[in-house]
Parts: C-alpha cells; sequence; structure tokens
C-alpha cells in the first residue's frame, strides 16, 4: 500500500520541474522536429519546460543508453524509434540496453516515410530512370546510421533493383544534403522535413515516397509501388521512458501524448512535415514494436550488416 500511495503522489504532482527529453539524433532530422512538436506541447499542458537533448551516435545506442540508465522517475524521457527499439538487436553484437526490458513505453508519435532523393545533375526523373543510369556504376548513399530507417530503405531498394549501393553513416542531415547536392552522394532516403525547401527549390529532384501512400507534403510525387517496385520502408517514433517508471506517470504522459495527437493543429503540423500521426496506447506500442522488430529481421540478416 505504501507503493501505491507514493505512485499517486507520484501521478499527482508530475512534474514537478522540468523534464528532458533525448533525442539520440542529430537536430532537425524527423525524429527531432517530431520530438520538438511534442514537447513543446508537453510544456505547455505540464507547465514545465521540456527541454530537448540531442546525443546522436552508434546508431541511437548512444543516446539511448543515457535513457536506460536515468532514474525511472518520469523527469528524464526518450525519443523511441525503428533503430533503437527494433533493428539495432539484429546489427550491434554487443547491444549497450534491452530495448524490451529496459524502456517503459508511453506510445506512439507518427510513421515518417522518407524522400528518395538525388542530385540534379543526375539524368534522371523517375525510379526506373535512376535503376537504368545506376547500374554498373559505384552508386553511394547516406543515412543518419546504421538501422536507421533511411539505411533500411537504402537496403530494400538494393535487394529490389539490382543496383549496388555502399552505405555512407552520418552525423547530421546538413551534411548528408550538401553530399548529395554536390555530388559525393548519388542518392538519399531522407526525411521529408529535411528536405522540403532543397526539393521545391530545385536543388534535388524527389524521385519516390518510401511509404504506402502518397504524402501530402508532395502529393505530386509516387510511391516506390507505383513505379513496379514492392518496397514500403517507414521510419517511426514515439515516447518512452526507463524501465521502473512509476505506472501513474506513463499513464498521465500516455494520456496527453494522446491528446495531443488528436489536436487538429499538431496532426496538420506533423501531416505538413511528411510525417503521418500514430495514436497507440502504451500496450499497443509495445505490440508494435515486437512485430517491427521480426518484420525487419530478414533485411538486416540479407544485408550481412554487423557492428561490434
Amino acid at each position: 500500500m505504501a507503493g501505491l500511495g507514493r505512485d499517486a503522489r507520484a501521478q499527482g504532482d508530475y512534474p514537478n520541474r522540468p523534464v528532458r527529453f533525448i533525442v539520440p539524433g542529430p537536430a532537425g532530422g524527423a525524429g527531432d522536429v517530431l520530438g520538438r512538436l511534442v514537447m513543446e506541447r508537453y510544456g505547455t499542458l505540464f507547465n514545465q519546460p521540456f527541454p530537448i537533448e540531442n546525443r546522436a551516435g552508434a546508431g541511437t545506442n548512444i543516446g539511448m543508453t543515457v535513457l536506460a540508465r536515468s532514474a525511472p522517475d518520469g523527469y528524464t524521457l526518450g525519443l523511441s524509434s525503428i533503430a533503437s527499439n527494433a533493428v539495432n538487436r539484429w546489427i550491434y553484437r554487443n547491444m549497450p540496453f534491452d530495448p524490451v526490458r529496459d524502456f517503459a513505453q508511453v506510445g506512439m508519435i507518427a510513421v515518417v516515410p522518407n524522400l528518395v532523393v538525388i542530385p540534379n545533375s543526375i539524368p534522371a526523373n523517375n525510379v526506373r530512370e535512376f535503376i537504368a543510369w545506376a547500374r554498373g556504376k559505384a552508386v553511394s548513399y547516406g543515412s543518419v546510421g546504421a538501422g536507421s530507417s533511411q539505411h533500411l530503405a537504402g537496403a530494400q531498394f538494393s535487394q529490389a533493383s539490382g543496383v549496388d549501393l555502399t552505405h555512407i553513416a552520418y552525423t547530421s542531415s546538413g551534411s548528408m544534403n550538401t553530399d548529395l547536392m554536390e555530388g559525393r552522394t548519388q542518392m538519399l532516403f531522407q526525411s521529408i522535413s529535411a528536405v522540403t525547401e532543397l526539393v521545391r527549390g530545385g536543388r534535388l529532384k524527389a524521385i519516390a515516397v518510401t511509404g504506402p501512400d502518397r504524402v501530402q507534403a508532395f502529393p505530386e510525387v509516387p510511391t516506390f509501388r507505383e513505379q513496379g517496385l514492392d518496397i514500403v520502408s517507414m521510419g517511426w517514433f514515439g515516447v518512452q521512458a526507463p524501465a521502473g517508471t512509476p505506472e501513474p506517470v506513463i499513464a498521465k504522459l500516455a494520456e496527453n501524448l494522446t491528446r495531443i495527437l488528436r489536436e487538429p493543429d499538431m496532426q496538420a503540423r506533423i501531416l505538413q512535415g511528411g510525417a503521418v500521426p500514430m495514436i497507440a496506447t502504451p500496450a499497443e506500442t509495445v505490440a508494435f514494436m515486437a512485430a517491427e522488430t521480426e518484420r525487419w529481421r530478414p533485411v538486416i540478416a540479407a544485408t550481412g550488416l554487423t557492428v561490434d
């Protein structure tokens, strides 16, 4: 009973000080943008700041290790993702945390298809033309790290098209975009928010969307499936806490996350950024992550990718 009393008090006055939110990727990436949107609203609803702390590196493992080792008191939260919570276990031989055991799920934020972009110097305007151009050439593409949705999309594309792609990991979306525009790489499966202005400004060409449907931000850009390749690859992001965080605190965060994602203005901002809002309870989030973990296992195995 004493424990229940402490939990009730924790829920009643939570939060009474700032809550840090760890983003295990670079500023400006899709997860960072979505995390900032939600944490800004949390801050307004709870009348406390929810400052963002970017801890990029090791395919999200650096930031998520910090989260896993933080006090389970509700005052450190983190961004869940396809990398940290689904595929890294198939890539890294020595994981510094267990994505199931070490985290308590609050809920999902959104699923995020990528936009396939190429430099203007390549004489192609769609996927088939790019494949014809790329055959027999040394073609490289960038991502924010091994196991990211960008990396996985590239792996799927290489397997489906027969184009031999070399993966290059970056620490920032800006440097990826710069290298592509300057021809040091030939292709990106980039978060839509990170290349919107470059595509609309005519500095890069968009040739496909990696999701199952066209996106509101670029309705003129067809999907892979519309262009004859059976590829669907989307990232996703959510909110999680260290395992052991009091259940009333998780419930309070989850209830307010659902409230935030149902706000018409929030839905519009997420859609305009090229993502799709996803509302899920903590239990539904756990089930979704388990299914994603198994779905990507054969894709990773086919790449032969491992990291010590």
